[in-house]
């Protein structure tokens, strides 16, 4: 009897100390082993790490369904369930996969390949991914999802826009393709619609002055469309969308290999709107028609020690319509019936190339063509824009330096039937195309001053065939406080050239004259950022990453387009003052619960004008059209048990300074606080080739004032009398004074509307 309870008593106590034991490896999905990788059991301390081989033995008393946790610095966590029976001995082999925001690599912000957390510039870099939470036919409307941007309606009409960074106008916005800029002056308005979205790798921005690097036009930031080779794509793909209101999209892609080192990738992207809607009731579509097509090709050819060559090519043809309800082709340019009718037709050719006899320096060139053949009422713009640029740069590392240079050239031709190319010779006006022809040379050096910190400073030159030298100097300190914290120090200067008459659509509707007032010279400016960027790994899987900015630029000789001082004119001059612009911006991107991923942004602006009068009074003002404050989000939700994602975006805007016509016009000054919410719901299939996704935007139905377009049942303004001054007068007939105006737009006039579509993948 004794005998069996001492047996009993050692059988038990030796199971109390039984083990469960696990062990495995952990690597990357590349295969690399990654030593000193945490394992956890959640809800426990207990737990180990992998040795400097990747490998991992982890013993536990405890027994049933546990969950391990698996992590390491700069990759997304991952958890396993495990069942303990008895005395398990399990062996679990685990890849890890990297951090997205930590292994990007991107090229905007010094012109050559680097990884993200090692550049000294601030670049935010988007996937496909990223824009798939809210599809949309075009780039251009892609943008609202990003924080501290907004795509900008210039006109009610037309619905021609552009690109606003920090509150800017779009003109000082530079969008390039692939690193050249291909889409500016005249295009600026229409270049990032017809791109088509299957051939985007990824887009990365930079906010804030890029003159140094990129030249004119990169004052407010640069906007870089990276598109993909044919080795990273499927060999076919299929993106079609339709919506409530019959708008229809399609994205097609094809691979294609010609030899054994030719691959090429075309891109096709169509887009038809001709469903008239006017859900405002003032006689106006309230978008306008549009029938678009797109095809981007782009060839690599694969040569010796991996040396680049790549030339791609983007036709692109839009027929855009809006007015009256029942304006049609029939009634372009005449007085009847009021419409505007744009032809557009556009050509581009890119090429880069790294020189066989030195690998160090490699050629871009680019040329673009542009058509425009347009009616704004009565009022004809037809204009042509050919684009020479080509840039040999120059890659060199000596020692702890990382030097780069080069030289560029820019050639544009412009041409149109305004005033902005004419001139009197002998009592006749000619025609007198403009003509700029603009070298450049530039430097940089970032060398690391120690493993924690690099010191940019660049300089750039450029010889205006008109406006003669200018340069712009950059200065850029980057401080790595410990692997989750980074600090980024940005200064330098800016400057762009003005063509009045291909950036500012107001300017063309006829509804006002256009004055300009004395010669326009370039535009400068002084900015200053300062960025953090902290990144936390918590044990639990979760992951964020804040990335906060402040900024201060200062312009002058801005061009103002003074909408102010005459009702019936548009003046513009270079400012006799300065201009502001300060602000603070903040993104959140976190993965949360594995199931949960927030992707938000909050902007915070002070924009003004600072004008002196001949007595030296100042006078501040607020640029119209521009927000104090604006914020996006993005929140996605994947389903654990079924294959489905559910994506809830949305943004809010500030009010905005709105452009009245008059001491008696009754509409606000101020635009209200405005929200945008969409949302949609994902269907992938088990092998991935198969999306069904669909949803709802504006799902709140908002929509700004019914009386945007002012004095829209007399479009000609055939009932509007004026004084001898050229005043409006007050009439029965017109009692506010108003002349027909359609630039009082500062959101979409698209309501509430469901989409359904399809992505289709052959891989």
């Amino acid at each position: 009897m004794r005998l069996t309870f001492i047996v009993l008593l050692i059988s038990a106590h030796f199971n109390l100390l039984a083990q469960n034991k696990i062990h495995g490896t952990i690597s990357d999905v590349d295969g690399l082993v990654l030593p000193f990788a945490n394992v956890l059991i959640d809800g426990t301390n207990t737990g180990t790490s992998t040795n400097a081989n990747g490998y991992y033995e982890l013993e536990t008393s405890l027994t049933g369904t546990q969950t391990l946790l698996f992590s390491y610095v700069g990759y997304l966590s991952f958890k396993k369930s495990i069942e303990f029976k008895s005395v398990d001995v399990i062996s679990l082999n685990v890849s890890l996969t990297a951090s997205p925001e930590l292994n990007e690599v991107v090229v905007t912000g010094n012109l050559r390949e680097m990884s993200r957390k090692e550049s000294t510039v601030p670049v935010e870099v988007y996937s496909p991914v990223f824009f798939k939470h809210n599809p949309n036919p075009s780039i251009y409307e892609s943008m609202h999802s990003i924080n501290g941007i907004r795509p900008q309606l210039n006109c009610n009409i037309c619905n021609t826009g552009d690109i606003h960074i920090n509150g800017l106008e779009g003109a000082y916005t530079m969008v390039l393709i692939d690193g050249m800029p291909i889409v500016s002056g005249l295009s600026s308005v229409y270049g990032l619609m017809g791109i088509p979205n299957s051939m985007v790798e990824r887009i990365e921005v930079v906010k804030g002055p890029a003159s140094a690097i990129y030249g004119s036009e990169a004052m407010g930031g640069v906007i870089n469309v990276i598109t993909k080779i044919a080795e990273d794509h499927p060999l076919f793909s299929a993106d079609v969308m339709t919506t409530s209101w019959m708008e229809h999209n399609i994205d097609l892609a094809l691979k294609n290999r010609i030899g054994k080192k030719t691959d090429v990738l075309t891109g096709i992207h169509l887009f038809n709107y001709q469903n008239a809607q006017d859900i405002n009731n003032d006689n106006f579509t309230d978008v306008a028609l549009s029938n678009q097509f797109s095809i981007f090709q782009k060839w690599n050819f694969k040569r010796d020690k991996n040396r680049l060559l790549s030339i791609g090519g983007r036709l692109y043809l839009e027929d855009r319509m809006g007015g009256e309800m029942n304006f049609n082709q029939d009634y372009r340019g005449s007085d009847s019936i009021y419409g505007e009718s744009i032809y557009t037709r556009r050509f581009e050719l890119m090429s880069k190339y790294r020189l066989p006899f030195d690998e160090r320096l490699f050629l871009a060139l680019s040329y673009t063509g542009h058509n425009q053949n347009s009616f704004y009422g009565t009022v004809p713009f037809m204009a042509i824009q050919n684009i020479l640029f080509s840039q040999l740069n120059l890659e060199k590392q000596l020692g702890n330096h990382d030097l780069d240079g080069g030289i560029a050239l820019r050639y544009t031709l412009y041409d149109d039937n305004t005033v902005a190319t004419e001139k009197i010779e002998q009592d006749n006006i000619i025609n007198n195309p403009d003509e700029i022809v603009l070298p450049g040379i530039f430097f940089q050096d970032e060398m690391a001053l120690s493993e924690a910190t690099k010191l940019l400073l660049g300089m750039r030159f450029d010889y205006h065939s008109v406006h003669g030298s200018i340069w712009t100097p950059r200065l850029g300190y980057k401080l790595n406080i410990n692997e989750f914290n980074t600090i980024r120090l940005n200064a330098g200067t800016g400057f762009r050239v003005v063509n009045i008459f291909t950036e500012d659509h107001a300017a063309l509707t006829g509804a006002r004259d256009v004055v300009i007032q004395g010669n326009i010279d370039p535009e400068k400016s002084v900015n200053i950022n300062l960025n953090y960027l902290k990144k936390i790994f918590s044990s639990g899987g979760n992951y964020w990453a804040i990335d906060a900015s402040v900024w201060y630029s200062r312009f002058s000789n801005q061009i103002i387009a003074d909408y102010d001082s005459d009702p019936n004119k548009i003046i513009y001059q270079n400012l006799v003052g300065y201009a502001i612009s300060k602000g603070f911006s903040m993104n959140l991107d976190a993965l949360v619960f594995k199931n949960w991923r927030l992707i938000s942004g909050i902007t915070l602006m002070d924009l003004y004008t600072v004008e002196s009068d001949e007595f030296e009074n100042e006078t501040k003002t607020r640029p119209v059209l521009t927000e104090n404050y604006s914020g996006k989000w993005s929140l996605s939700y994947t389903f654990s048990r079924i294959p489905i994602t559910l994506d809830y975006t949305g943004s809010v805007y500030g009010p905005m300074r709105l452009p009245l016509l008059g001491p008696l016009d009754p509409r606000e000054e101020y635009s209200d606080v405005w929200f945008l919410h969409n949302f949609q719901f994902t269907w992938k299939t088990k092998n991935q080739k198969w999306e069904f996704y669909t949803g709802i935007k504006n799902a709140f139905n908002f929509l700004p004032p019914t009386n945007s377009i002012a004095r829209s049942n007399d479009p000609f303004d055939k009932e509007v009398e004026y004084d001898n001054n050229g005043n409006v007068l007050q009439t029965s007939q017109n009692p506010y004074a108003l002349t027909f105006d359609p630039s009082y737009v500062f959101a979409p006039n698209q309501g509430r509307r469901y989409f359904i579509g399809l992505r289709f993948y052959v891989l």
